[in-house]
């Protein structure tokens, strides 16, 4: 009998918000840019597209071909379908590395 692989797709275990909050942390922790739009793709499918795309104004269509590989989407698109799956961005300084610049008198 031969084996059948079958497509992995990570919006399958997306089933609880504790589980989306930890892998968008985790692709936001490596900083890949292209790893970013897939999960966020990945969330939005979890969620449901046709809610999303009620949400944002944005086809279906759309928003699965913002999200697949080689797309370039602008931020505003990402940033409203985040919004839509209910996720904000925050920035946390890197260990030191913002230094306030200091007047001298």
């Amino acid at each position: 009998m031969a084996n059948h692989l079958t497509d992995f797709d990570m919006s399958e275990y997306l089933d609880s918000e504790e589980a989306i909050a930890e892998y968008i942390s985790q692709v936001l922790e490596d900083g890949d840019q292209d790893e970013l739009l897939r999960a966020v793709g990945y969330i939005a499918k979890a969620k449901g597209m046709t809610q999303i795309s009620k949400e944002t104004g944005l086809g279906r269509e759309s928003l699965y071909k913002t999200f697949q590989e080689g797309a370039e989407p602008k931020f505003s698109t990402v940033m409203k379908v985040m919004k839509a799956i209910g996720l904000n961005l925050h920035a946390d300084p890197i260990n030191g590395a913002i230094q306030p610049k200091i007047a001298h008198a």
